[in-house]
């Protein structure tokens, strides 16, 4: 059976999606009647923000239409095994919170590269925020590309140029709309409204998925466990084979190395999420709210992965669903591939829960869109303009890059939708696997970014030279371990197929060479109290 084409919304999802609509006009506006007045409060929050509401903006800012898409489609393959890479979440913000989110605030920066100036000058900080915004413009763009395809497939009932076009533009005017006069402040709360509407999308999935399948709980986890002769179970969560291809990237041996530098990168070296972080009033409750948010992350994970296990008994177990065979599943969509997941919404699902489900897709992607917005445009106005502008005209006042700010959330947001635009016709027009670049590109941002931030904290060598070639190895030496990149200048015998937590491992550790091989650099004239207090102590 092939996926329903005539899949356009009935007026129970109408009424649905109109609500969600009138919701966020409305919450838009409620958030946005006080503008923020200076930079610290645009970008910052005034440093006001309780720590329940950031860690819950962090864990939003973390799932993304990718999650909320990509999460079953795990669940529905394989195992539990994606849950037990927490640890290395775990591991990571303990890192994070004692060694980088006190310096941040010791030094009181706006976006996380401000730090390398006071150790390396203002072009290491320069590099590093170009590092981050060309993975940002990637990795957020093709999320955003991933979302605007569901909506269209749900909304108009096709994937044409003009229907994914039109729910991009949809995506990005209500994401920009939202966020543009409030800043952070509004970008946070508005995390907290769409990560409930996702998570009720999802257990509203659930609950049709169960009330579908004619077992009760224990027959359902007897076949999950016992899927088939020679099959493992599905309900296995620590996975021990080391495996160093890309489906061994959810090991236990993954998660204690991959994972722990993945995610020092994304709490404490990726504007997207450290931003957020850095929003609550002193370094103690910034930790609080980063830990929290790798608290919460494991039920909301493991509510998408269990979406994927009941689709799996759905489809796949007729002799729980009394059928007489598993049903013939033509997962193609005009000739494009669709996760099991839409494949189940855009066939089963009940007029008005296909309308919601259809705005747990949005939800995700503006909480991720908002964010990318706000932090992105930090590093452009903070980073790179502001320095600039402060040196033609020192007088110049804070309403100015306050505007400055918004101006840039603009910028950033035509960015982030030409990117999904020029995706969806990638993909149409090239066999070039563009998708699976842009959603790991942050990893090609990271392994720079790790090398770098560990010869700070870790040695007292580099230079802005050395930080230059860090970046770029890091950049470099990932992009050589891509199957497009190999099959192209390596030889068949020489080829390597890494997991990219491998992938990040080598990267890092060779950035943080090449960083550490240049000779220590002049500390500048206003040298912060961090760097006075290091040199002291050595």
């Amino acid at each position: 059976m092939g996926v329903n084409m005539g899949s356009q919304f009935l007026l129970a999802d109408w009424l649905v999606f109109i609500a969600y609509l009138l919701v966020l006009a409305g919450t838009g506006w409620y958030f946005n009647r006080k503008a923020a007045s200076n930079t610290n409060d645009y970008f910052l929050g005034g440093n006001q923000m309780p720590v329940w509401l950031v860690a819950i903006s962090v864990l939003a800012t973390s799932q993304s239409a990718a999650t909320f898409l990509g999460g079953p489609d795990q669940g529905y393959r394989g195992d539990l095994s994606y849950l037990a890479t927490n640890i290395g979440a775990f591991i990571a913000a303990m890192v994070v919170a004692a060694f980088l989110i006190p310096k941040f605030y010791d030094n009181k920066v706006a976006t996380v590269y401000e730090l390398l100036e006071s150790r390396f000058g203002a072009s290491a900080k320069k590099q590093a925020g170009f590092m981050y915004l060309f993975g940002r413009v990637f990795a957020s763009g093709a999320r955003l590309y991933m979302a605007a395809i569901a909506v269209a497939m749900i909304l108009f009932g096709n994937i044409d140029a003009g229907s994914v076009v039109m729910s991009t533009l949809v995506l990005v005017a209500v994401g920009l709309g939202y966020s543009i006069i409030g800043g952070i402040r509004t970008v946070i709360y508005s995390d907290v409204i769409q990560c409930a509407v996702y998570i009720i999308a999802a257990l509203l999935v659930i609950f049709f998925l169960f009330k579908a399948i004619p077992a009760d709980f224990s027959q359902i986890l007897a076949v999950l466990d016992n899927p088939g002769p020679a099959q493992a179970s599905k309900l296995t969560l620590f996975n021990f084979n080391l495996d160093f291809s890309p489906s061994g990237v959810f090991t236990v041996w993954s998660a204690v190395t991959g994972f722990v530098l993945l995610n020092i990168a994304a709490f404490g070296l990726d504007q997207d999420m450290t931003q957020r972080v850095l929003t609550c009033k002193n370094a103690k409750e910034g930790s609080k709210s980063m830990l929290l948010s790798v608290v919460l992350v494991i039920p909301v994970m493991l509510l998408f992965i269990a979406i994927g296990l009941l689709l799996y008994v759905f489809y796949q177990r007729p002799d729980l669903m009394n059928t007489e065979g598993a049903e013939a599943i033509n997962q193609s969509f005009s000739g494009e591939k669709v996760t099991i997941f839409m494949y189940y919404v855009l066939n089963e699902m009940p007029a008005g829960v296909k309308g919601f489900v259809t705005i747990g897709v949005i939800a995700a992607a503006l909480s991720t869109l908002n964010s990318g917005l706000n932090s992105m445009a930090s590093v452009l106005v903070q980073d790179i303009y502001k320095p600039w502008q402060l040196k033609r005209n020192k007088s110049t006042e804070e309403r100015h890059f306050v505007k400055a700010g918004q101006v840039a959330m603009s910028v950033v947001a035509v960015a982030l939708g030409s990117m999904a635009i020029l995706c969806y016709y990638w993909q149409q027009y090239s066999d070039m696997p563009l998708l699976a670049f842009a959603l790991s590109v942050m990893v090609f941002s990271y392994s720079g970014l790790l090398g770098v931030y560990f010869t700070v904290l870790f040695t007292k060598r580099g230079n802005k030279h050395s930080v230059f070639f860090a970046l770029l190895t890091g950049f470099l030496l990932t992009l050589m371990f891509q199957p497009y990149v190999m099959d192209t200048l390596v030889p068949e015998a020489w080829q390597i197929n890494l997991g990219f937590t491998w992938q990040l491992c080598i990267g890092s550790f060779v950035s943080f060479l090449i960083c550490s091989l240049g000779s220590k650099q002049d500390i500048p004239v206003n040298t912060s109290d961090f760097i006075k207090e290091e040199i002291t102590s050595s």
